[in-house]
């Protein structure tokens, strides 16, 4: 990138300035409109971000396509060696990084440190491209004829990230992608797109050629223009389920793969027999970490039981009351704000919506001012108690510090109750009975399951997705299924006849003749 990687920002300043787009390893700044972007701590718009027109993404697809012939030539162990690289400067521009994250989304350091580590173990696992591409072959198929498979790349692909994790979600797509030997166009959240302008740099540093990896930024305009467009061949999205539904039926109807990763619900089934403290405090950071601004977020306790609903409430409740909660720059935070002030509303709508439904407000978080923080967006942990599956707090995806309790009389229920939600991402079990725990595991509709582990995101080596409203198209995030997703199969056979052998002609349907 042959502009300077972080001018228009570091931590703290107070300059509101420009961020424009990353093509052919330059920063471009185009007239038209642009959006704000706020500290969430303080309220304050810290900077602005170009929205990309036509003229824009015309200019990163024709710039990806300019880079894609040398790059797709490119052995994978080439490949390899740039993302080897790209890692070590990762880690060597690890706290400026997380800096940037926190000043944009608002995350307590700590989190954002933990999102960069999951993101670079997908980097790592690219690295093995060579092997991951590895394709089929079989001699003597038939007489004198050998068949193999090979994998090769789609060209231009796109990935259309959310705001929640700016670092990570983008390293579930580009990483694999651009391993494969496509060129990428990366649109991150016009919340907080800073980061992915200081990692393209990276990438430049680290020896990616100008126009593998570009980076638009923009809104709901700027996506469709790259879903409609003929030449990008495929599209990653994360984000809510509406969303994700409307990009895979557009997306599809246009032509281009698509994977799309929408919203959840996700339940952590607490057994009479478990451990509680321990449920306990993995539940807290599952539930409030990051402000439940996770798509793998459990936001619903089924206890089994009121004995254990009654005690786990009080636990809870106790632990949720002295969250500390301030801005993310200060590590000894639980909690940072949420996004965007219309975020806080939402969530405290929805609280207030469960009470009038007749849900029981054991902790209410939604008058939470932080001292000198006045105009953040920031807002308490809320716990409720007796939810019932008709409430809206249920069967919405909130996206904020809430946990709903609901009470079940038995293991059955508990399932029966997961598998009528129409989300299927994650789930969770806490019990000390093995049987009851592989029951759990078969019976249970739902992509990722944990049993005693309550964010249960699979390492890089697996794959990421949910079942139901949870994911839009036949193939996961990251992991084997992103190579699938990244390439298209290209079956070769081919017959060398040896002595001038003539069979004549045929019209017979071939055979294998094996």
């Amino acid at each position: 990138m042959k502009s300077t990687r972080l001018q228009e920002h570091e931590a703290g300043e107070s300059p509101v300035t420009l961020l424009g787009h990353v093509i052919n390893g330059s920063e471009v700044v185009n007239d038209g409109a642009v959006l704000p972007i706020h500290n969430p701590a303080t309220g304050a718009v810290i900077r602005q971000v170009a929205v990309a027109d036509s003229a824009i993404v015309e200019q990163a697809i024709a710039s990806a396509e300019s880079a894609f012939a040398a790059w797709r030539d490119t052995t994978p162990q080439r490949r390899a060696r740039v993302l080897f690289r790209f890692r070590e400067l990762l880690e060597q521009h690890a706290e400026t990084l997380c800096e940037l994250v926190t000043a944009e989304h608002g995350k307590v350091l700590n989190d954002a440190r933990g999102e960069l580590g999951r993101g670079i173990e997908v980097v790592e696992y690219a690295c093995g491209i060579a092997e991951l591409l590895k394709g089929e072959h079989l001699k003597n198929a038939g007489p004198r004829i050998d068949s193999w498979s090979e994998f090769p790349p789609l060209g231009v692909v796109a990935g259309v990230t959310p705001f929640n994790f700016p670092v990570m979600v983008p390293m579930w797509m580009y990483p694999l992608a651009l391993a494969c030997g496509n060129c990428f166009i990366l649109k991150p959240s016009e919340k907080d797109p800073g980061v992915s302008n200081y990692i393209a740099g990276l990438l430049s540093e680290a020896g990616l050629p100008d126009g593998v990896f570009n980076v638009v930024h923009g809104d709901r305009s700027t996506v469709e223009l790259l879903l409609d467009h003929a030449r990008i061949r495929a599209i990653s999205f994360v984000g809510s389920t509406p969303v994700a539904r409307s990009i895979y039926t557009r997306g599809s109807a246009a032509g281009k793969r698509v994977q799309a990763l929408g919203g959840a619900k996700n339940h952590a089934v607490i057994m009479p027999d478990a451990d509680v403290e321990p449920a306990v405090e993995a539940l807290m950071g599952a539930a409030y970490g990051s402000c439940g601004q996770r798509c793998m977020a459990v936001s619903v306790v089924v206890c089994v039981g009121d004995e254990v609903a009654d005690r786990i409430v009080e636990l809870l409740a106790e632990k949720v009351r002295s969250l500390r909660i301030g801005p993310g720059q200060d590590n000894g935070n639980d909690m940072g704000p949420l996004i965007s002030r219309e975020s806080v509303e939402r969530v405290r709508m929805s609280v207030g919506e469960a009470v009038q439904q007749g849900a029981e407000l054991v902790v209410d978080g939604r008058d939470l001012q932080v001292p000198n923080h006045l105009n953040g967006f920031f807002i308490g942990g809320s716990l409720l108690d007796r939810v019932t599956p008709e409430m809206n707090v249920y069967q919405q995806e909130i996206f904020g510090p809430v946990l709903c309790v609901v009470r079940v009389t038995d293991l059955d229920e508990a399932i029966a109750l997961i598998n009528d939600n129409r989300f299927g991402n994650g789930t969770c079990l806490f019990t000390r009975d093995g049987e009851a725990a592989r029951y759990f595991s078969d019976a249970v509709q739902i992509g990722m399951v944990g049993v005693n582990v309550a964010l249960p995101v699979p390492i890089a080596n697996h794959s990421f997705g949910g079942w139901k409203d949870s994911l839009f198209g036949d193939l996961y995030a990251y992991g084997p299924d992103a190579i699938r997703f990244y390439t298209r199969r290209k079956t070769v056979t081919q017959r060398w006849p040896s002595g001038g052998l003539k069979e004549g002609i045929r019209y017979a349907f071939p055979e294998s003749q094996g």
